[in-house]
């Protein structure tokens, strides 16, 4: 039994109390009436009873509400990260809530995900992105789901929400905007498919079912924005200037984007358009000029020139009653061999943490952290080991974050490819 320190992951996940369920599913739909209301489509979910997994992207906290509303009236397990415990481990738990460390492997996890769908036949409801999605489009999932839906023997649900990353894109949470969500409920894996497909099949048939585009929907159906903010911030993930490919040197403010390099400048419409006030603006939409900056750094990782290199700040999560705290600075390098953290820490001891790029297939970062417990907000991000879960606060470098999220990817899929050319050549 592995327990971490103060955190013990390990406790089996338990059945949502019964008197906490009606506030639950009244908060869902007093929750989902913010904005301009929620609609949700049921394609083709049938009859489906529990046991099944759900799985659903992940833009805002609205998705909470629309998981509760399409599981009424069954109790459900949640997977929720550990951090979100702090200060409400009882309530979290009282709903179904289970804990799990970010981008991590834990057996116990799998253990406990496999007793809920197999053996107690409940819903389990799993964000698989891991994260919030940052540009409105769907980001990678676990590579494993497929094994684990194999191994519980059960359906698969998928939701996919538009218009609620709209409401309150990471990069500039509030004010929300007003906009009305649709959430399309569908069957991906049936009972009799998981049954005769393989798990990689599995695995490829919930990929092609979490793709969406929130820019894409937003111009198609016409949903006007009128928020004064609507760009505020988003030169947090549009960080590299399409012109003079310089990068962060883009800088944003209300509806506008502008490269303080060259002067390149942009603003977006009521229908996320993004539109050149020079004529030579390279994209029209947020996802494409995203998509490209990935590409750069997926160029950069392959031709072995990527490297960050920053002082940190510290913090670890304690345990749920005290959330974190700082336990020093130090320094964060990463470059082909992973993500490590350096540091002696304030108690005097060696801080060691290295996680290898094979062992990251993504990473989760927040812009403007603020969490319970801890004392300080900013540019943050969320590194654990199997063991611990902390914060790391870049110093100088708060606007690298999107490249180290894309960045962590791209130096995973190069680990794993060397592994398999090496392993062929055995």
């Amino acid at each position: 039994m592995r327990k971490a320190k103060g955190i013990d992951i390990t406790r089996p996940p338990q059945k949502a109390y019964p008197f906490l369920m009606p506030v639950v599913w009244m908060l869902a739909g007093v929750y989902s009436l913010l904005g301009r209301g929620t609609v949700i489509e049921k394609r083709d979910p049938g009859n489906i009873r529990p046991p099944y997994l759900l799985l659903s992207n992940h833009a805002s906290m609205i998705d909470f509400a629309i998981a509760a509303r399409v599981t009424f009236p069954y109790r459900i397990n949640w997977v929720i990260s550990v951090e979100e415990f702090v200060g409400r481990d009882w309530a979290l738990r009282g709903i179904g809530g289970m804990y799990k460390r970010k981008f991590t492997a834990e057996m116990v996890f799998i253990r406990h995900m496999v007793e809920v769908l197999k053996k107690r036949k409940r819903i389990c409801v799993m964000y698989p992105e891991a994260r919030f999605s940052l540009a409105g489009v769907n980001e990678r999932i676990s590579s494993g789901i497929g094994k684990l839906v194999k191994m519980s023997g059960c359906p698969v649900v998928v939701v996919i929400e538009y218009g609620s990353f709209l409401r309150e894109p990471q990069w500039n949470k509030k004010p929300a905007r007003k906009v009305p969500v649709r959430a399309v409920e569908s069957v991906v894996v049936s009972s009799d498919e998981v049954k005769t497909l393989s798990a990689e099949e599995i695995q490829n048939k919930i990929e092609k079912a979490i793709v969406y585009d929130d820019y894409k929907w937003q111009r198609e159906n016409r949903i006007r924005i009128n928020s004064r903010k609507r760009a505020h911030n988003i030169h947090r993930i549009l960080y590299q200037c399409p012109v003079c490919k310089k990068e962060f040197g883009m800088n944003s403010k209300d509806t506008d984007i502008w490269c303080e390099e060259c002067g390149a400048r942009w603003t977006m419409d009521e229908y996320g358009v993004l539109h050149s006030n020079s004529g030579n603006g390279v994209f029209d939409n947020v996802p494409d000029w995203y998509r490209w900056e990935r590409e750069n750094v997926i160029k950069e990782v392959n031709d072995g020139e990527y490297r960050f290199e920053d002082d940190v700040r510290i913090d670890k999560l304690v345990n749920f009653s005290k959330g974190f705290e700082k336990i020093g600075m130090g320094k964060m390098v990463q470059d082909g061999s992973g993500i490590t953290v350096q540091s002696r820490l304030d108690s005097g001891e060696d801080f060691l943490l290295h996680r290898t790029a094979q062992s990251m297939e993504s990473c989760h970062i927040e812009y403007d952290f603020r969490k319970r417990g801890t004392y300080q907000r900013g540019p943050a991000i969320d590194l654990t080991d199997k063991e611990n879960t902390y914060f790391v606060f870049p110093v100088n470098k708060g606007k690298h974050l999107t490249k180290i999220h894309f960045a962590t990817e791209a130096l995973y899929d190069k680990s794993i490819e060397t592994k398999k050319v090496l392993r062929d050549t055995d």
